[in-house]
């Protein structure tokens, strides 16, 4: 991977920023703990601290910079806030070329088509700019937004998963998606 992307969408910056952002994803955590509660894995208050967000915010330079994941943050171009995640991690070279996809907006902005641009700008960086060939994205049967977004961005259903992720505590079945890039 070359230099760390930045991607501007009509109404978002995406990056993967430094860890000096760490208050900003603090705050985002913060404020949608609840909503994200029952699509994510259980989280410990430790999670919800700004070290914690610092040193994922390093985490995710490193894997960026090692080639092996982009953790795109959508910051409010109006605002300045965080108000959705993109991440394309378990990237694979060689003759799969390809990664998994996970995605998270936050409850003030659901509903508004953001996740949908956020998503789409990051898709076309991974397949324009990164060259992948394959997007994988999973979600549980009862995500029924998170279905209909994949969706609208074309991503196809290949499967289900039995008891594939531990999600807010329980083994969780999983619809599994992909996305081919078309050229």
């Amino acid at each position: 991977m070359s230099g760390l992307p930045i991607i501007d969408t009509p109404r978002t910056v995406i990056t993967v920023p430094s860890p000096d952002c760490a208050p900003l994803l603090q705050a985002y955590r913060i404020a949608n703990r609840a909503h994200l509660a029952p699509w994510e894995p259980l989280r410990t208050p430790a999670y919800f601290g700004e070290e914690a967000a610092r040193q994922r915010l390093a985490q995710s330079l490193a894997e960026a910079h090692a080639g092996s994941a982009l953790h795109f943050i959508a910051f409010d171009r109006a605002g300045g806030e965080i108000v959705a995640t993109c991440a394309f991690t378990n990237i694979v070279r060689g003759v799969f070329q390809a990664c998994h996809l996970g995605l998270s907006v936050s409850a003030a902005h659901q509903g508004t088509g953001l996740m949908q641009e956020v998503a789409a700008a990051g898709i076309a960086h991974m397949f324009g700019q990164e060259r992948l060939h394959r997007i994988m994205a999973s979600h549980m049967p009862a995500n029924k937004r998170s279905a209909a977004l994949l969706q609208r961005l074309g991503f196809e259903r290949e499967g289900l998963a039995r008891s594939y992720l531990c999600i807010a505590g329980r083994w969780e079945d999983m619809v599994l998606t992909s996305l081919v890039n078309p050229a």
